[in-house]
């Protein structure tokens, strides 16, 4: 009775919908990107404001309950099994200020919606590479986007940030104001409260040469090692990277890709035409292209650089900071999870360096910055319950642990992220004070559901 009291309590206190299993609109709500696992919360508060994030998160630490948080579903790590989940999808708001060059972004914004209200103001967010994605999310996990080589991480390019706590009181952080929550919340996602929203940089870019190469599964050796050359050279201005994609044989996929194992050199750079065309010749020098959508395109069409996905679907993935790549890593990609993986890998080898290896004007949490690439890798799978797909990401990152600094956040999907990964995330002494953290501002763990840092022990 007491349960079903604070519930109806809840409820008349939040301007969103307040469901249980069984309503009308709980399955809808607690779906996601990620379709290989759903929450299944006890409760779901469909967030319209902060008051309404305050309110549930006062519910659940009145009854010892997690707190989970979806906007997209695209980062799900930690699937809820009971306790209550803060949807936020609702609370889509840009306010762009010319002037400052800044964007308020409200906590389920997604980074089309920035884009496109930027563009009006001929500025740019550092966004990633789909629309779709939530810009709060990715921004917690440190942010690499279409541009990072140029201007860092977006993490590094948040002024402010809105958060509820776990004793439900909204905080203002900033430099000035919350310091070390500032620091810490910028890059260690979620483990502190609900990001309501954040004031966030922009920048002065409305177009750029970018595209992709595609090559056939016979050219991808070879691609590689002409991209691991090319790098070494690359301007701070040009962002790059490469996939690697076994393609469905559907009638969505691109006629010259269907069906196909794919390498896709992806190229994002601010400067001329002209000096785009010449820095990638080598990159087309690898060997014939399926494919070659290289041109001037405005920064509102930068999605097409990389094509992601729109449709939900199941996956596991983690990830490596490389601080070099030697050939040998490469053959032992391809050995693992290559066109001939029993498990149909998707792999993507980002390159880094540039403002991505300096320390942001404000210090955040961000950690691995001498890396020199990143290599994600995910297995697809169909749904959840036991499949091969659960170990092959860890099979590559194992083997290639000699040359590894550690992990990105960003990009810990499913079940890899326990432990021992998410304290690969960060610099040992910085891990150590996060969970000083944790412990002074939710010693109970309330927001655990997530790629989680426990409390210290007291």
């Amino acid at each position: 009775m007491a349960i079903t009291s604070t519930l109806n309590k809840l409820a008349e206190q939040t301007k969103g919908a307040v469901l249980r299993p069984g309503d009308a609109g709980y399955d809808n709500a607690r779906g996601g990107f990620q379709a290989a696992y759903r929450h299944r919360p006890s409760v779901i508060v469909r967030a319209a404001d902060a008051a309404d994030v305050q309110a549930a998160i006062e519910y659940a630490a009145a009854l010892e309950l997690p707190v989970a948080v979806q906007s997209t579903g695209h980062g799900l790590a930690v699937a809820a099994d009971g306790g209550v989940l803060v949807d936020t999808s609702a609370m889509a708001e840009v306010r762009v200020d010319p002037g400052a060059r800044t964007a308020w972004v409200a906590a389920g914004t997604r980074w089309g919606q920035v884009v496109e209200e930027a563009a009006r103001h001929g500025l740019a967010p550092l966004s990633g590479s789909s629309p779709d994605v939530g810009a709060i999310g990715y921004t917690l996990g440190g942010g690499l986007g279409v541009l990072a080589r140029e201007y860092g991480y977006a993490a590094d390019h948040v002024r402010a940030v809105e958060l509820v706590g776990a004793d439900g009181q909204l905080r203002q952080l900033g430099a000035q104001s919350d310091a070390e929550l500032f620091w810490a919340v910028r890059g260690a996602g979620g483990n502190f409260g609900v990001v309501t929203g954040m004031r966030i940089d922009l920048f002065p870019v409305r177009r750029l040469y970018g595209g992709g190469l595609y090559f056939d599964t016979d050219q991808v050796p070879s691609v590689l090692a002409a991209y691991r050359e090319w790098t070494a050279s690359a301007p701070e201005e040009l962002t790059s990277s490469v996939g690697l994609i076994p393609y469905p044989d559907l009638p969505m996929v691109p006629e010259p890709l269907r069906g196909r194992y794919v390498a896709h050199l992806r190229i994002a750079y601010t400067g001329s035409v002209a000096t785009g065309e010449r820095l990638v010749e080598p990159l087309r020098g690898a060997g014939p292209r399926l494919i070659d959508s290289l041109g001037e395109l405005p920064f509102t069409e930068s999605p097409s650089i990389y094509r992601d996905p729109a449709q939900p679907h199941g996956y596991y993935g983690t990830n490596a900071m490389l601080r070099e790549l030697p050939e040998s890593a490469l053959g032992t990609t391809l050995d693992l999870v290559g066109p001939d993986s029993p498990v149909p890998c998707v792999v993507q080898l980002n390159h880094l360096g540039g403002a991505l290896a300096r320390p942001p004007a404000v210090p955040n949490v961000v950690a691995h910055r001498e890396a020199a690439f990143l290599l994600r890798v995910l297995a697809v799978v169909d749904g959840p319950g036991p499949s091969p797909a659960r170990s092959a990401p860890t099979r590559l990152t194992d083997a290639v642990r000699e040359w590894t600094l550690g992990r990105s956040p960003n990009f810990v999907f499913g079940e890899q992220g326990g432990p021992e990964q998410v304290r690969d995330c960060y610099r040992g002494h910085d891990y150590q004070r996060l969970a000083a953290l944790k412990a002074e501002f939710d010693p109970a763990n309330l927001f655990r559901l997530n790629l989680n840092i426990p409390p210290a022990a007291q």
